[in-house]
């Protein structure tokens, strides 16, 4: 896959494709068949498939204090994607001037001019340009008049609903890590390079794998049974604590923290990722470092029992 991080000639399809525009924040499984669906397209018409992303999101743009919080990074979508049947990925600074675009202009300079679009996939709800005055109708008449065609999005139900972010978001708040993978094709996870931190947890027998969720709001709070990847051949299970250590840190920045069951070995610096596989309880302060190290011990218990609940469980005898 190619990424086109803005208009640059260079970098974007010389001779015309078939593309799909959204935040595609998760990847889902709704993602996915639009993506599979847009490279039968591709296929049939001999072109490459192109997705066309916003970074900043929208919404981030428009309203940062209360725009929902990410499922990925853009590295992390840019990985997902990379593993689909797309060519291209169309990566657009979402700023003031493209914000105030005429959608015209939004059509004729980016779909057909520097895309050389032959067939859309988008959203019946899609809108886009100044004001939002852009929509699938605006999107239809300029295909037949510009020699493009344009479809909606096929609606992917899981338990009678209609996969979206927004559904995942919700799963992930409540606690349902089985329903949010249901939804995504896989466990939710979270991607990063391991930092050094205070390494109080080291101190209290606990060493922890650290990594910045880089997101303005986490869409996942608490403690977790997880498996780790990136560190050895096969998954490692342990523990993660995903907040702000109200018992440690008194600061207001989000980090991934997990505990490894059993392992010793290099970890900073490495990229890994960390998928979650069943909720322990919520982050909460505790009196002191001995309640806090006592609760420790009681997450690594519960979490060694739900790994060797599972048929090929990752977790070593303790």
């Amino acid at each position: 896959m190619r990424l086109a991080l803005g208009l640059r000639p260079t970098q974007l399809p010389p001779d015309g494709c078939v593309a799909t525009i959204g935040n595609f924040d998760g990847v889902h499984l709704g993602h996915r068949a639009v993506i599979e669906r847009l490279a039968v397209q591709g296929q049939q018409q001999g072109l490459p498939v192109c997705v066309v992303l916003f970074e900043p999101q929208p919404r981030e743009f428009f309203d940062p204090v209360n725009a929902p919080p990410r499922l990925m990074r853009l590295r992390e979508k840019v990985d997902r994607l990379s593993e689909l049947p797309v060519d291209y990925a169309l990566i657009l600074r979402f700023n003031r001037a493209l914000a105030s675009m005429p959608p015209d202009d939004f059509i004729q300079t980016i779909l057909i001019e520097a895309l050389g679009i032959r067939h859309l996939v988008i959203g019946d709800d899609f809108r886009f340009g100044r004001r939002r005055e852009g929509d699938f109708n605006l999107l239809k008449q300029a295909g037949k008049r510009a020699g493009f065609e344009v479809a909606d999005t096929p609606s992917v139900l899981i338990d009678g609903e209609r996969i979206s972010s927004t559904l995942i978001r919700k799963a992930l708040l409540a606690g349902d890590l089985s329903r949010a993978a249901r939804l995504l094709g896989k466990p939710y996870e979270v991607c990063g390079r391991v930092i050094h931190g205070q390494k109080r947890g080291r101190l209290m027998g606990f060493p922890t794998a650290n990594l910045l969720m880089q997101r303005k709001n986490a869409p996942i709070r608490g403690v977790f049974a997880v498996t780790m990847r990136g560190l050895s051949e096969l998954p490692l299970p342990g523990v993660a604590n995903v907040g702000v250590r109200p018992t440690l840190a008194g600061d207001e920045t989000v980090l991934l923290e997990t505990h490894l069951l059993d392992f010793n070995g290099g970890l900073y610096g490495k990229r890994v990722e960390v998928e979650f596989h069943h909720k322990l309880r919520e982050e909460r302060r505790f009196s002191g470092i001995q309640e806090l190290r006592t609760q420790i011990e009681k997450d690594i218990t519960a979490a060694r029992h739900y790994f060797a609940g599972l048929p090929n469980h990752p977790s070593p005898e303790p």
